[in-house]
């Protein structure tokens, strides 16, 4: 189902994704949803990336009512792995790491067993210099991974440990969004989070797929957040102080295989390498969306300076072997 006749589409200089989508007179950004939300999804399910420039977008709850239009009410943000606030109706502010610190490449919620097949991002406030939300093509870099590191992963699997407390990273309050110990406990064994209460707060260890298949296209896709828990993602200092601080086991985050062996450095540098090959920048403009097939596109984001506020919604849950609706379909 194409777009009307009154939109203009493109593509980046740079690179295929994101399809940008502009209204060639002044049109607000609902409405047009509204009215076309099939034909958006079908260029969305096309193109993985859809960038809205140019539209007409009022406060900063528009990405709630732009996923009930399209999907249903987002998600909320339970079993966190970054600090975001909150701002009601499903919308948060993206991770609130320093301004000087890069995120790399990652898949929303590839360190868990079920997560969001589709990601929205309003760019309220441009950073004044840098801030962008790289993007890459999940399937491509996959392919460049390669097929034998790649059938290690997936038969391996990755195993995520982390350690909460209250003096660094994340609280086990903040992550799993409660004060009481018993509902922590019974997410946990919910699904399937091996846990224990130590003396500086609460570790969790769970086994999670190193790939996995896209419903819609039927594809192998590299999905897990391995590098971004590895120790190795720290510099090479700050990690050798974290190791004599907390001791391997106590790292507030790190990644193994399933089996509980290490992940070798040379794996995690060279899936790194896999994802800056195809990372495609563009700079966000006031009132841009960004929508995306959250298992084909990944994202990141670059140091930036000044203010800089962009919001975030995750919708249209997914675990595998459930079933994925078709919105394109009347």
């Amino acid at each position: 189902m194409a777009l009307p006749s009154h939109i203009i589409s493109s593509s980046l200089a740079n690179g295929e994704i994101p399809l940008i989508v502009m209204p060639r007179r002044p049109m607000v950004l609902l409405d047009f949803a509204e009215e076309y939300a099939q034909s958006l999804e079908s260029v969305l399910v096309e193109h993985g990336a859809v960038l809205f420039r140019g539209f007409g977008v009022s406060g900063e709850s528009v990405l709630a009512a732009l996923f009930e239009r399209l999907w249903a009410p987002p998600l909320p943000y339970i079993y966190r792995s970054t600090p975001r606030t909150d701002l009601g109706k499903g919308v948060y502010t993206a991770t609130e790491y320093p301004a000087s610190q890069e995120i790399p490449m990652h898949n929303e919620n590839a360190y868990q067993r079920n997560w969001p097949m589709r990601l929205g991002f309003h760019s309220v406030l441009p950073a004044a210099s840098g801030g962008q939300t790289p993007l890459a093509d999940v399937a491509r870099v996959t392919a460049h991974i390669g097929a034998e590191l790649v059938s290690e992963f997936r038969e391996r699997q990755v195993s995520y440990s982390r350690n909460y407390s209250d003096f660094i990273d994340l609280p086990w309050q903040t992550v799993f969004q409660t004060q009481c110990r018993e509902e922590v406990e019974a997410f946990c064994r919910d699904h399937e989070i091996d846990f224990e209460w130590t003396n500086d707060g609460l570790r969790t260890r769970q086994i999670c797929q190193g790939t996995a298949i896209h419903p819609a296209t039927e594809e192998e896709l590299w999905f897990n957040q391995a590098q971004l828990f590895h120790i190795s993602s720290l510099s090479a200092e700050m990690a050798a102080s974290m190791i004599e601080l907390f001791g391997v086991d106590g790292l507030p985050r790190n990644a193994y295989f399933g089996d509980g062996k290490p992940i070798p450095e040379r794996a995690i540098a060279h899936i790194n390498s896999a994802f800056a090959r195809e990372k495609i920048v563009f700079d966000w403009q006031k009132d841009d969306i960004l929508l995306l097939d959250n298992m084909r596109v990944a994202h990141g984001r670059k140091p930036f300076i000044g203010s800089r506020r962009v919001l975030v919604s995750m919708g249209v849950p997914y675990s595998p072997g459930s079933a994925y609706p078709d919105f394109t379909r009347a």
